[in-house]
C-alpha cells in the first residue's frame, strides 16, 4: 500500500475530515477544517477524492514510497520517492487533499483531529517530522465548487446574553475595530479592543452553559474572544454575538494584526 512520510511540518498540523457532529451533548466539539470553503476547493480538484486531508500552516514536506494524486492549490500526482514541498498557506490555513482516504481510525464516526484534548486523527495529536501515514481505499467524485469568500464586516447574529450589554456597548461594538491577535488556534481567536469598547465593564462571569463556533465571549480582563472549532463544550463568560457560520471560514483566515469589524444581521439574512 501506498504511504507519506511526513518530511517537515509546522505547528497545528493536523488530520481534519468534514468534521465529528453530533456530539457536543457529549462534551465533544465537531472539529473539522477551519476553513471549510478552502478544504472543499482542494478535494473538488481531483477526480476521486478522499474526506480527510492534512491541514497545515506553515508550510509542508512530504514524501511518498508509490504513485500519490494529491490537491491543494493545484493537482499533482507524485511518484515513488518523490518529495513535495508546499509553501504556507497563503492566509492561516491551506490543505493538502487525497485521492485515496488515509488509513486512520474513525473515532466517534471522524477521523478530524481535536488536539487540546488528543481525540481522533493521528494519534490524537498534531503531525510532526517522521509521521507515516498509508493510504487506503478510494475516494469518492466529489461535485461543483466552494463560492468565494465575500469581502466586508464579518456578520454576527446577536448572542444569548447580548442584554447583558446596554444599548451603547452593543453599538459601539458593531461599530469599532478590533484586530486579531497572535493568540489564536483551532480552539479560539484573540481580539484586542483597539477602541476600549468593553473597558471597565463588571460581572463578566455566568454559570457555564453551553456555547457553538463562533460565539464571541468578552472574557474576564475584557477582551473578546473568537470561539473555533475545538471549542470547549460550555463557557461562563457572557456571549455578545455569534459569528454567522457563512463568514466562520473567512474569519478564521484574517491573520494576527488584522483589523475586524462585526455587522449584526438578522436570523433570516444569516440563513
Amino acid at each position: 500500500m501506498t504511504s507519506l512520510t511526513i518530511v517537515r511540518c509546522g505547528p497545528l498540523t493536523t488530520l481534519q475530515d468534514a468534521g465529528r457532529f453530533g456530539m457536543l451533548r457529549h462534551g465533544i466539539s465537531a472539529s473539522g477544517p477551519m476553513d471549510r470553503r478552502a478544504y472543499d476547493q482542494a478535494g473538488v480538484l481531483l477526480a476521486r477524492t478522499g474526506e480527510t486531508a492534512i491541514e497545515y500552516t506553515q508550510g509542508l514536506e512530504i514524501e511518498t514510497d508509490g504513485t500519490l494524486e494529491i490537491a491543494w492549490t493545484e493537482a499533482r500526482t507524485l511518484l515513488a520517492g518523490e518529495r513535495l514541498v508546499i509553501p504556507p498557506a497563503a492566509a492561516n490555513y491551506g490543505y493538502l487533499r487525497f485521492s485515496h482516504e488515509l488509513d486512520v481510525p474513525a473515532l466517534l464516526g471522524s477521523r478530524s483531529t481535536n488536539v487540546t484534548v488528543g481525540l481522533g486523527g493521528y494519534k490524537g495529536r498534531a503531525l510532526k517530522a517522521g509521521d507515516r501515514l498509508t493510504l487506503g481505499p478510494p475516494g469518492t467524485a466529489l461535485s461543483g465548487g466552494a463560492s468565494p469568500h465575500k469581502d466586508g464586516p464579518i456578520r454576527v447574529l446577536w448572542g444569548m446574553h447580548a442584554d447583558l450589554f446596554d444599548g451603547a456597548v452593543r453599538r459601539r461594538f458593531a461599530e469599532a475595530p478590533f484586530q486579531v491577535t497572535t493568540s489564536l488556534d483551532r480552539m479560539g481567536v484573540k481580539l484586542a479592543d483597539l477602541l476600549g469598547v468593553f473597558a471597565g465593564l463588571h460581572h463578566l462571569s455566568l454559570v457555564s452553559d453551553a456555547i457553538v463556533p463562533g460565539d464571541i465571549q468578552i472574557l474576564g480582563d475584557h477582551s473578546p474572544i473568537v470561539l473555533m472549532r475545538d471549542h470547549q463544550p460550555t463557557g461562563g463568560y457572557p456571549r455578545i454575538a455569534t459569528v454567522v457560520s457563512a463568514d466562520l471560514d473567512r474569519f478564521a483566515q484574517l491573520r494576527p494584526g488584522a483589523e475586524v469589524r462585526f455587522q449584526p444581521v438578522t436570523l433570516e439574512h444569516a440563513r
